[in-house]
């Protein structure tokens, strides 16, 4: 086991949804903790959301330190690495989103693969202890067994985005490989909660039923994906980080692990209990108009995680229904957005 009280640990992308309340977490459970954060602060989405995140982290904490710049900046990989040593390093920096990848195919490049290869070029140079990283459950593409298993084939991405992140972890393992960096790679599945993307469908459907806008969803709500509430991921990669990858067969330190919550919901049914949490909350006043549509490029039917290995090496069982978790959303929408 690594203890993480008294370490220094980097988390890239921490002005994000998952890096912010990730990095919470390690500063109010660590004694002695000191967390490097790096994001590049850009306008893929609402930057006044990303500083809301920062300032949850208070900027006067001394154990807390952050950095603007850019993953895919070599130099300024290269300059934290040699000004603060990083002992753990958990990379969440990304571009994120799988429509987005389709009409904006460089930003992922950068983001995704060079700055991933920049971080492990650095982990590498100075011997990081335990690298963990983000990839996503998109790299299941159109598999048709359900649950996905980390041990099914995922070598046909749908997305560009479903490819970058495979990529990483080809990345890892050959790094992993080759130098011996301990790295466990996390393919997350649809991360929701308070201060989470508003790119996300979610956030979407609750900003068009506040206007009164139609809200369009598609495959006719026939689409199940694995909601997983922020404080379970969060549980879940704090668990990771603290035990580093026993070696495969061939001798590496490297693992994956599918991290989500293994229930998947319709969409269809997931509309409708945020309606309901909406109206709850005074946010709304009645259902919203729907519009149904076919799926859309880079869409899978389904996201199913199996958890078995996480459930084994961790215990990992996540805790939060999509009731609860909506209706926590919900409530922070309401004093985030109407106040």
């Amino acid at each position: 086991m690594i203890e993480l009280s008294n370490r220094k640990i980097l988390v890239t992308g921490c002005a994000g949804f998952i890096g912010s309340f990730l990095t919470k977490k390690l500063l109010e459970t660590f004694d002695g903790i000191k967390v490097i954060g790096i994001d590049s602060m850009t306008d893929y989405y609402d930057v006044s959301l990303k500083q809301t995140r920062l300032e949850m982290l208070n900027a006067e904490n001394k154990d807390f330190t952050f950095i603007k710049g850019d993953i895919s900046n070599k130099e300024t990989i290269e300059f934290v690495f040699e000004n603060f040593s990083p002992e753990i390093v958990v990379n969440l920096a990304a571009q994120a989103g799988v429509r987005y990848s389709i009409t904006n195919p460089e930003s992922y490049i950068k983001s995704n693969l060079i700055g991933f290869y920049n971080i492990l070029e650095a982990c590498r140079n100075h011997k990081v202890e335990h690298l963990i990283y983000a990839s996503s459950s998109s790299v299941y593409g159109s598999n048709k067994k359900v649950p996905y298993s980390t041990d099914d084939k995922v070598d046909n991405p749908v997305s560009l985005y479903a490819a970058t992140k495979k990529s990483d972890e080809l990345l890892a393992y050959s790094y992993s490989k080759l130098y011996d960096i301990a790295s466990t790679g996390l393919r997350f599945f649809t991360v929701y909660g308070p201060m989470g993307r508003p790119d996300m469908a979610y956030f979407k459907f609750t900003d068009k039923l506040v206007k009164g806008e139609k809200i369009q969803i598609y495959n006719s709500g026939d689409m199940y994906r694995d909601f997983t509430y922020i404080d379970d991921i969060v549980v879940g990669i704090v668990n990771v980080m603290q035990k580093t990858p026993n070696k495969t067969s061939d001798n590496v330190r490297y693992k994956i692990y599918n991290i989500g919550n293994n229930n998947p919901s319709s969409l269809l049914d997931f509309v409708n209990i945020l309606e309901k949490c909406l109206i709850e909350e005074n946010i709304i006043t009645k259902a919203g108009e729907k519009e149904f549509l076919p799926m859309q490029p880079g869409d899978v039917y389904q996201t199913f995680a199996d958890i078995a290995d996480l459930e084994k090496d961790f215990g990992f069982k996540p805790k939060m229904t999509l009731q609860e978790g909506l209706k926590k959303f919900a409530k922070w929408y309401k004093e985030y957005y109407k106040k």
